[in-house]
């Protein structure tokens, strides 16, 4: 059995649905955790993505968590507003939510051992090593390492995207008929994802570069 960190954005949704497929409905349970972000809208994607997968979903509530950690996507931020334009260093930086995947992976390792899960899995991916420390390869290596000594060996950490592009994820999603449209991306929280912040235009970019119809409706079209 597995448990899948589920945000309810593109990436982790097509982890859902390939895990889904792969082991049966039965077989898998989705993890989402409000630690706080301004965009709680994909909190509502993550359900929306669920309810049509057919698996559990547990939403756990740490929305206090915020206020500790200072990132453009926290309450507290003391790094300025959301940024928009292309996913480039320079600018994504200030989304960085300090040891995010650490606290997210380690609640996630305590609860599949609760619930006799034998592991936990993330989508993160290449496209995120130059920014987020804990999404890189030596960090997942580091974070199962710690899940395994932790639970006597019952639960360890998967990252079956950690080589991947985000267009080569994509391009999966739709071969495995993923709820790609229910998925939410942008780093706003409106009605609409925006088309104009870093993670819309790599979401409307990973679309375009895998040939795929991008089914999201966006405030601003996104530039490709």
């Amino acid at each position: 059995m597995s448990l899948v960190l589920l945000s309810g954005g593109l990436d982790s949704t097509v982890l859902a649905t390939q895990l889904t497929n792969d082991l049966g409905p039965n077989q898998v349970e989705a993890l989402s955790v409000h630690y706080g972000q301004r965009h709680t809208q994909e909190l509502t994607a993550a359900q929306h993505v669920t309810e049509h997968l057919g698996i559990k979903h547990t939403t756990l509530d740490l929305s206090g968590l915020g206020t500790h950690l200072a990132s453009a996507l926290t309450p507290t931020s003391n790094t300025g507003p959301i940024p928009q334009g292309a996913y480039n260093p320079a600018n994504m930086t200030q989304t960085v939510v300090p040891n995010r995947n650490a606290i997210l992976l380690m609640i996630a390792v305590g609860i599949a051992q609760a619930r006799a899960h034998t592991t936990v899995t993330t989508a993160v991916h290449t496209a995120e090593h130059h920014i987020y420390p804990d999404c890189r390869p030596e960090f997942i290596a580091a974070a199962d390492q710690a899940a395994r000594a932790g639970t006597g060996g019952a639960v360890s950490i998967h990252a079956p995207f950690a080589h991947q592009t985000k267009t080569d994820i994509t391009r999966l999603g739709a071969q495995l008929g993923a709820p790609l449209h229910l998925s939410w991306s942008c780093y706003n929280n409106a009605q609409h994802q925006c088309g104009t912040c870093g993670t819309c235009i790599e979401r409307a970019e990973a679309f375009h570069a895998a040939g795929i119809p991008d089914p999201t409706t966006y405030t601003q079209k996104a530039t490709t």
